[in-house]
Order: structure tokens, then C-alpha cells, then sequence
């Protein structure tokens, strides 16, 4: 499992906020190029969204655990692989604590997950980064 961790200077409320609105996602992180929401409301359990990201196949992913303010865990299914991704806030005495998580499974994870592990640290890291900026430019 890949994590990546950063600290924002804005309450879990308003990082959520960010995060939760996953069509949005374009315009703060290069690591997205597109996501269209395959059904309407907010971000829940069974929730689906299309993701499109540079050097990818585009993917649905549907949501499989959430707490809303608090985190969100959505999956993606290929033949011979599922990825796995969560995203984690934790109030801080300075704001929020961000911890994003990427876990692939099935017979392919193994050599897939070689083959993208250099790109898929540095999306992780894109988003992070992508999301302290947008957050703490509100």
C-alpha cells in the first residue's frame, strides 16, 4: 500500500468540502484530467464517478465507505486488478491532517503495480499538493 500524508492550514470541514466535490477535482490536480459523476448527490456509499487521468484508461470508481467530513474509500475494477483509495482527515491543533492511500489487488496487482508505482506516487503527491493549495487559497 502507497500513502501520502500532508498537513493543511484550514479545518477538516472546509478541507472536506474540497474533497468531497469530486467533479471539481480538474481544477486543483494535474493528477486528473476529468471526472463525471455517474449519478447525482453527495459523495456516498455506492456513489460511481468516471475518472480520467493522464496516462491512464479511464476508470469507474465507486464509492465503498464513507464518513462524511471525516473520509472516503472508493475502488476501481479492471480485469485482474482492483485499486483501492482512501482519503483520511484528522483535525490538528494548526488544521487537518490529509492521508490518501492507493491498494491494488488480484492476480495482475503484483506487476501492475510495478509498472505504475513511480506514476502513481507521484499523482498521490499531486493531489496532496493540489489540495493544501486549494483549500488554503480559500
Amino acid at each position: 500500500m502507497e500513502q501520502v500524508g500532508i498537513d493543511i492550514a484550514a479545518p477538516p470541514d472546509r478541507v472536506w468540502t474540497v474533497l468531497a466535490d469530486i467533479e471539481r477535482w480538474p481544477e486543483w490536480t494535474a493528477s486528473v484530467t476529468s471526472v463525471e459523476r455517474l449519478d447525482d448527490g453527495p459523495v456516498a456509499v455506492g456513489s460511481l464517478a468516471r475518472v480520467k487521468q493522464p496516462r491512464l484508461r479511464a476508470a469507474v470508481w465507486r464509492v465503498t465507505s464513507v464518513e462524511p467530513g471525516r473520509s472516503f474509500d472508493w475502488a476501481a475494477k479492471s480485469p485482474g486488478i482492483t485499486t483501492a483509495a482512501g482519503h483520511r482527515l484528522e483535525p490538528t491543533d494548526d488544521g487537518t491532517r490529509v492521508a490518501l492511500t492507493i491498494e491494488m489487488s488480484g492476480p495482475l496487482a503484483g506487476i501492475l503495480g510495478r509498472v505504475y508505482a513511480r506514476l502513481t506516487r507521484r499523482y498521490m503527491h499531486v493531489e496532496a499538493e493540489g489540495l493544501k493549495r486549494r483549500v488554503e487559497a480559500r
